[in-house]
Parts: structure tokens; sequence; C-alpha cells
């Protein structure tokens, strides 16, 4: 794709993320409810779909209140970092192939996996900068406990990536561009990497779950300890600002499971169909839908889980991060490695 194409392929992208994150608001009442023997929402337009724009419509109502001894400008630019972060997070995901090398992605640089590790790394400064920047004992300790949860889950979560790029690496076709997002998805054609690397798919799920502070890990809000963590001190359009930030973590989370464990916009039996020969719009729509497929797969997923299992306390977390997933991802490694030298011998 051309430089115009990427720039006009930006707008309808953050459309569709914006829609959707919205919309995992209202999967998620639907789906608690229905767990729970209850109705959700069912008031706001035909079957309450018309509610996440009458939740906007509120907030915006609301007034916007800051605490007094709070640092104004990070008060204010918190939220704003969190849903930036979320944002441009898909600048490197790839929805679909094109044929003859071109592919449907905003950016198909050759460092997409460094740059997603070091975007998703750097997304905890909005939730400290909201803890610290509220004056807040409860604020505080939320933003602290998301430190520490970053670097607890960080390592693992790196050592399950660099598991994928030694499989994307192993490629043939690839030839030397293992660390772009097209060539991990490319590189699942024949099996996708959940089936090649299940330990380290488990431990990047985790982990996933985790970057985006759903529960069980959702220490950093913690209603029953902190009120509401990093957000207590947080009101009108800033709190749903970060209400925004947390459903976006959730659909760029089941995007990137779904590109690099799921084969992204690969659909089945594409050989037996002779997709390779369809129009560039048919296969645009194949790829789309695929991903699209997966990544809401996984959006429900997320919401299962919460309403599923308990939080976790915070010295349960630390033990699961150190204890567990690190030696499971440094093992996971050296078995891949192992593998991988093994077929190829």
């Amino acid at each position: 794709m051309d430089i115009i194409s990427q720039i006009l392929l930006i707008l309808p992208v953050l459309v569709v993320i914006l829609t959707f994150a919205a919309y995992s608001v209202y999967a998620e009442r639907k789906i608690a409810a229905a767990l729970q023997q209850r109705v959700g929402p069912n008031r706001v337009g035909p079957l309450g779909l018309l509610q996440p724009a009458a939740d906007v419509l509120k907030l915006l109502l609301k007034e916007d209140i800051i605490p007094s001894e709070s640092n104004r400008r990070i008060h204010f630019v918190a939220p704003v970092i969190a849903v930036t972060i979320s944002l441009v997070t898909l600048a490197v995901i790839p929805f679909g192939n094109l044929g003859d090398g071109s592919f449907l992605v905003i950016a198909d640089i050759n460092v997409g996996v460094l740059y997603i590790l070091a975007i998703t790394s750097i997304s905890v400064y909005g939730v400290t900068l909201a803890g610290w920047g509220a004056n807040s004992k409860y604020s505080l300790l939320g933003g602290l406990r998301a430190s520490a949860q970053m670097v607890s889950y960080e390592l693992a979560l790196g050592l399950s990536v660099v598991s994928i790029i030694l499989l994307t690496n192993a490629d043939a076709d690839i030839s030397g561009d293992f660390l772009k997002l097209t060539s991990i998805v490319e590189a699942q054609r024949d099996v996708w990497n959940i089936f090649c690397n299940p330990l380290g798919a488990v431990i990047f799920i985790i982990c996933t779950f985790a970057e985006a502070n759903r529960a069980p890990f959702d220490l950093v809000e913690a209603e029953q300890e902190l009120v509401g963590g990093f957000h207590t001190e947080y009101s009108s359009m800033k709190f749903a600002m970060f209400f925004v930030a947390e459903y976006l973590h959730v659909v760029v989370g089941s995007a990137i499971i779904s590109t690099m464990l799921f084969g992204g916009y690969l659909g089945p039996f594409e050989s037996v169909f002779g997709v390779e020969t369809w129009a560039v719009w048919a296969k645009a729509l194949w790829g789309v839908g695929w991903f699209l497929a997966k990544t809401i797969f996984f959006i429900c997923v997320f919401i299962w889980v919460r309403w599923t299992l308990p939080r976790f306390k915070y010295n349960q977390l630390m033990d699961m991060g150190w204890k567990r997933l690190l030696p499971l991802a440094l093992l996971n490694l050296i078995l891949v490695a192992i593998g991988i030298a093994v077929v190829t011998a």
C-alpha cells in the first residue's frame, strides 16, 4: 500500500475500533446478565442497542470535578495517554493480504513486534500518572500496583513473544522479516502458532489479560480495597476516557492474540477455495472477515473470564508472575528452540 492509502485507512480503522470498544461494553453487560440470569440493557433502543450512546451522553453532561490539591496538568494528560496508547497500537496490526506482497495494514514496519512491546510497556504511564496526579491515597496505591504488575508479567510476555519470533524465523518463506506482524501471520499458513507453541500461547494470553488490567488482574482498580483505584478522583469525560481505554485494551489485546497465535486474517482451506486467485476486494473482505471473527471471539473470552474467575490477591499476582510464568516462559523458549533445531537439522 502507498502512503496515501495508509493514511486513508486510519479513519475507518479508528471508527471501527471505537465502535467495537463501545459495543464491547454492551456485550459485557449482556453476557454478564446471561451468566447471572438477569436481563441486561433493554430499554434504550431495540434490544438496548443504543445504550452505549446513552452512556456517552450521560458522561458528557456530568460535571468534571478536579480535586483542589491535584496536579491539574497530569490529571488531564493521564486519560489522554491511556486512550492514545491503546489506539496507536493498531498501526502495525494487519487486517488482510491483498496479494503481490501488499497487505491491508496502516504501517507494515519491519520492527512491528518491537513496536507492540514498546507501546504496551509505556501504557502503564497513563495509570501511574493518574494515581500520582490525583493526590489521593487510593489512587496512588492503584498506580503503584499497576507498575508492580507490569514488571511481574512483562518478562514472561517478552519471552513468549520471542518463542513466536523463533517459529516465524524458522519459516523458509519469511526471508529475515521475522519481526513484521505480516510475516508472523504468513508463517502460520500451514499451522497456527497455538498448535506449534501451546505453552507459549497460554503464557501470552495470560499476560495479555494482565496488560488489559482485566479480572482476574484488575488489582489497580480493586473496588473493595481501593474504592476505584487509579481513577477514583476522575469524573465526566475523563473517567469515560479511562473506561474507553480499558475496552480498547480488550479489543486490541484480542486483535494481537488473533494475529500472533491464531493466524490473524488467514481463514481455513484458502488453497481449496483458491483465495489467492480472487479479486483484491474479495481477498480483502475474506481477510478482514476472519480477522474480525477471531477478534470478536476473544473479546467474548475476555468478558467470560471476567465474570467467571475471582480477582487474585496482590501477593498471588507477584507469585504467579515471578515464580510460575517466568520459569515456564524460559522453559518454553528452550523447548521451542530445541524443537526447531531438531526439525530443521
